[in-house]
């Protein structure tokens, strides 16, 4: 199982940091460095900085959101990405959410998945240096009874092929990304779980002839180091909470839907119902310890070695770590914490 490191969003006031955090997790032998986009830093620009700054670690975006581009001119941005980084890009794409998608983007949130694979087809034409023609649902090129005319992508990747990884939750989602996908990104993944998330990934896969053999298995999991799980825990009770209770709208949250499927439908409902009321010390307090514990490693190395080998005996294949804190100091020992617990388990 390899290891990879989420710098979350840039311009969070430890920018400095995040390029420290990357070429320490390159040091020491990190697989990827994967970078977020919301609606403040964009993925492309920080991967490009991470990987001027680095040498072998992949770079990778988690996620260049759908809405935000035409497929297009993602085909572009990865294909300008691998060629700056030397063969070192991972393409991570995901639908963002209604809130997102309509508030800040200014595209309709509708027929997500049908929207995701014809994204996925056109970037994959597009990368292919083929010219670009194509009939869809939601995008014409080149447009009718216009100057427009088939182009081709002028720029020439170092790869023939670059990997690419959609973030799912829900099973429709997961059962298409199995199926068109690479790789799969995951959050609140719990090996106690991972049929949630496994099973339809593999049932996709099955569709297009395939097994999960070379498909590439990545959840992000938070990582807090200490002799005191409970204090480890509750310092991401706020991350939860705003997950599960503030990401999206209460009638259509991805990430509360994902709890309530595993088994936490009372613990749900209650975080939801104090976050949208601004009881965020409420909600925190609300998330069991029990679903903290589940989907991120915690305590001391040995402990979290033993974690990882849950995560590897539920078929992830890499494991990308959110080290808890602000400081610089206590995100490296995180780093080598988790390096050193792979060693620990025999994963390396």
């Amino acid at each position: 199982m390899r290891l990879g490191i989420n710098l979350g969003y840039w311009g969070l006031g430890m920018d400095a940091d995040n390029i420290a955090v990357a070429q320490e997790a390159d040091r020491l032998g990190y697989d990827v460095c994967w970078a977020a986009e919301a609606y403040g830093s964009d993925a492309a620009t920080v991967l490009s900085f991470v990987a001027a700054k680095t040498e072998r670690i992949d770079v990778g975006s988690a996620i260049f959101q759908i809405p935000a581009r035409t497929p297009a001119m993602t085909a572009m941005t990865a294909a300008t990405l691998d060629t700056l980084s030397g063969g070192r890009f991972r393409l991570g794409l995901g639908v963002s959410g209604p809130q997102v998608s309509e508030g800040w983007y200014g595209v309709k949130f509708d027929k997500p998945l049908a929207r995701t694979r014809e994204y996925v087809e056109i970037i994959r034409k597009a990368m292919s240096r083929e010219r670009l023609v194509h009939q869809g649902a939601n995008w014409t090129l080149p447009l009718p009874d216009g100057p427009g005319k088939p182009l081709k992508l002028t720029v020439h990747p170092v790869r023939e092929h670059i990997p690419l990884y959609i973030a799912a939750i829900g099973p429709k989602n997961l059962e298409q990304t199995g199926e068109i996908a690479d790789g799969w990104l995951g959050i609140f993944f719990a090996p106690e779980h991972a049929a949630l998330s496994v099973d339809p990934l593999a049932a996709g896969r099955a569709k297009a002839g395939l097994t999960l053999d070379g498909f590439d298995l990545c959840p992000t999991v938070n990582l807090a180091v200490g002799e005191d799980v409970k204090a480890a825990a509750d310092g991401l009770r706020s991350y939860a909470a705003l997950y599960i209770g503030g990401m999206g709208s209460k009638e259509k949250n991805f990430y509360n839907q994902l709890t309530r499927r595993m088994g936490y439908e009372q613990a749900a409902d209650e975080i939801q119902e104090r976050y949208l009321a601004k009881d965020y010390a409420g909600a925190a307090a609300a998330v069991p310890h029990d679903l903290i514990d589940a989907t991120a490693l915690l305590g001391t190395k040995e402990r979290i070695a033993d974690r990882m080998q849950a995560y590897a005996d539920a078929g992830v294949t890499t494991l990308t770590l959110a080290p808890s804190g602000f400081g610089l100091e206590e995100r490296v020992t995180a780093l080598r914490t988790g390096i050193e617990a792979l060693e620990l388990a025999g994963l390396a």
